[in-house]
């Protein structure tokens, strides 16, 4: 039976854990994801308290970071999602925040053009990111965000 929190404290005090031990054993998100049947993205977001595991990815990834039955529940646990309760000071996510700020609109204003009044899922939705090379030198990060359309239906 699913589980949930009302709070964030019990995954992000995990998350903390999962850190320690991925650092402390040199794991990388790609060979904690790896044989679980689950994209890296998906298990590096679970593991960074974001959505939860089915039971047996949970025993594979806490058993690699060498994580009680406790983890592993946890693990498991639907968490209280979002991390971020105002702004981060982090450049990375700052970045990200800055290109909604920037693009947002133009966003919206094409999905409406392109699918009409609706949204796009953040549930049944993809994430990839890849390095390439930049033609003028250094690389560049793609990132893909696929999420279904929804449109709002009268009523």
């Amino acid at each position: 039976m699913p589980h949930s929190n009302i709070s964030r404290a019990p995954r992000q005090n995990l998350t903390e854990r999962v850190l320690q031990a991925k650092t402390a054993k040199n794991l990388t998100w790609a060979g904690l994801a790896e044989g679980t049947g689950l994209s890296v993205v998906y298990v590096t977001a679970a593991l960074l308290g974001q959505h939860p595991l089915p039971e047996a990815v949970a025993e594979v990834v806490a058993e690699r970071l060498g994580l009680d039955r406790d983890a592993v529940a946890e693990l498991q646990t639907i968490p209280l999602r979002g991390n971020v309760e105002d702004v981060s000071s982090d450049p990375t996510i700052y970045r990200f925040h800055e290109m909604v700020q920037v693009y947002g609109t133009t966003l919206k204003a094409l999905v409406h053009e392109q699918f009409g009044d609706g949204i796009i899922s953040a549930i049944n939705f993809k994430l990839d990111i890849k390095k390439v090379e930049d033609p003028e030198g250094g690389e560049r990060a793609v990132i893909t965000l696929d999420g279904k359309f929804l449109p709002y239906k009268p009523f």
